[in-house]
């Protein structure tokens, strides 16, 4: 027996689905089965559902639980992927989100919402009171192979999404919550070391806590972002692309529940912090990084070192997936992996080097002042 509010998200993608009044798909219609707005980077220990074999499709019409999280549930039903947001979603924001997504400024470059109650509603309550949405199927990024996922196309994708006249949109378009994102990270890792006793590596730990005091307030969610003038995704990672129409359609950005104004070096800071602690390929960073000047993307200069605008969100991030990965290891009582390890690593190399810096400092002051 399925819980309540699985029911009704498969109640809701059913009415959605045009298959529901067009008639059933056929074969070619029904891409693989596979992740669509689950941010498979973010959420690693999310198992993936298995496809159905040819021999043996899925029924058209047939809901296939996809993901059911604490901060989501997915569920697909034909061509339609119902979501239940997180039960601390703030419902206005998302409604104004929504309204964003659908707008035509962002056709082409965001995967826009589909109405579930009426031409222009695009929220729905269910009875626990979480809001839901529903979206077109696409077909995700395959993690399999780096070098073949769409490096520039992402690029393109924010750079037209930072260009987009944020004045004009519907609003007002709330705070891009990628910091709150990282201080949430944080206080994950907290409470999970908190329960599993003394931490398993506490020199880990210290190291991204030192990491993490760091960063500027608005890097912590703790003062308001510089710069709040570009439309941002929020939470960039390969994850977030689906081919619309599935299976070839073009690629475009999905998941709009982080996505409001801030600094777009922000969207650029995954693939930056990977670049920096070795984890992505100098060759892949290259071309995503061109690619996005190449568009005309405002995030960084359109030359020259990217690293000015670049550092803070990028060792911002880095903290978060350091964080995150304690936060999975500690419960489950293992060491950190070979590229959580590598992020740690990062955390460990940013203390150090403020270190340095804060020790040449007092060193040039000593340096100036008249001896006695």
């Amino acid at each position: 027996m399925p819980a309540p509010h699985i029911s009704q998200l498969a109640a809701l993608a059913r009415r959605t689905a045009p298959e529901a009044t067009h008639g059933p798909t056929t074969s070619a219609d029904r891409p693989e089965v596979t992740r669509h707005l689950i941010p498979s980077a973010a959420h690693p220990e999310v198992p993936r559902p298995p496809t159905p074999s040819p021999d043996h499709p899925e029924a058209p019409l047939r809901p296939t639980l996809l993901a059911d999280r604490p901060d989501a549930t997915l569920l697909r039903c034909g061509s339609v992927v119902a979501k239940a947001h997180a039960p601390d979603c703030d419902a206005e924001r998302l409604a104004v989100r929504l309204q964003v997504a659908a707008h035509p400024y962002l056709r082409g470059t965001v995967l826009q919402p589909l109405p579930v109650t009426g031409p222009d509603g695009l929220l729905a309550p269910l009875a626990d009171g979480r809001p839901a949405t529903c979206w077109p199927y696409g077909r995700p990024v395959s993690p399999d192979d780096p070098y073949a996922a769409p490096w520039e196309e992402t690029a393109r994708l924010l750079a037209r999404l930072h260009s987009v006249p944020a004045a004009r949109l519907p609003g007002p378009v709330p705070p891009m919550r990628g910091p709150a994102k990282a201080a949430r990270a944080l206080t994950r890792m907290r409470a999970a070391l908190t329960a599993s006793g003394a931490p398993p590596f506490p020199a880990a730990v210290l190291a991204v806590e030192h990491a993490w005091a760091l960063l500027p307030p608005w890097a912590r969610d703790e003062a308001p972002s510089p710069r709040a003038d570009v439309l941002c995704h929020g939470d960039l990672h390969l994850g977030q692309l689906v081919r619309h129409p599935a299976p070839d359609g073009p690629w475009l950005l999905i998941d709009i529940d982080d996505l409001g104004l801030g600094d777009p070096a922000w969207d650029l800071a995954r693939p930056a912090a990977w670049f920096a602690t070795g984890l992505l390929a100098p060759d892949l960073w290259s071309r995503f990084l061109g690619a996005y000047r190449a568009a005309g993307g405002p995030a960084v200069c359109p030359y020259g070192d990217p690293w000015p605008e670049l550092d803070v969100p990028a060792r911002a991030l880095t903290v978060q997936t350091a964080a995150l990965a304690l936060a999975k290891a500690a419960p489950a009582g293992r060491a950190p992996d070979a590229d959580e390890t590598a992020c740690v690593d990062a955390c460990d190399r940013m203390v150090r080097e403020a270190r340095r810096a804060r020790t040449a400092c007092v060193l040039r002051e000593l340096a100036g002042r008249p001896r006695p």
